[in-house]
């Protein structure tokens, strides 16, 4: 396994050699391409970092825990990691913060540490992927996608605890 990625390196400079491309010369302009996307997409990224922290700050994240833990615990998710399904669509590092909140709590050997961590690797940071594919799209209509991702990674979470509790 150690050496696959030299590997891989050295695989792609005797493919450009073959190919006589310049290997430095098309990284470089691939770079150059990458930072205009890079600044287009930053106001976005920092709009979806504020506003998770204020979501947090303000304690409507608690609110809203509150008020869907019952729904949540009916569907088979454990109240306890409500908050985890609720940061997950919008922050990674929240959602790792909130995942090692729950180790120190119940212990990493636990059931609720079981279905947190297969929650927090089966869904996504939706807003997060948002902003940074539909950044440069024509269409700015995202209610549609965002909501099918949404759900889908709601359904995710279900799941996961789902086999978690039968294995």
């Amino acid at each position: 396994m150690q050496y696959l990625i030299p590997l891989f390196f050295i695989l792609i400079f005797v493919f450009a050699f073959i190919k006589k491309v310049k290997p430095y010369d098309t990284f470089t302009e691939g770079v150059k391409s990458a930072v205009p996307f890079a600044v287009s997409i930053f106001p976005y990224l920092v709009s979806i970092f504020v506003l998770t922290e204020l979501f947090e700050v303000s304690g409507l994240s608690a609110l809203v825990a509150d008020f869907l833990s019952p729904v949540f615990g009916f569907l088979g998710i454990p109240e306890e990691l409500t908050k985890l399904v609720l940061i997950k669509p919008f922050s990674g590092s929240g959602s790792l913060a909130t995942l090692s909140e729950i180790f120190t709590e119940y212990g990493a050997e636990s059931y609720l540490a079981r279905c947190a961590c297969v929650i927090y690797g089966s869904s996504e940071t939706v807003f997060y992927v948002a902003s940074v594919y539909f950044a440069n799209a024509k269409t700015k209509n995202l209610f549609k996608p965002i909501v099918i991702s949404l759900f889908a990674s709601f359904c995710s979470c279900v799941f996961a605890c789902f086999i978690c509790k039968i294995m």
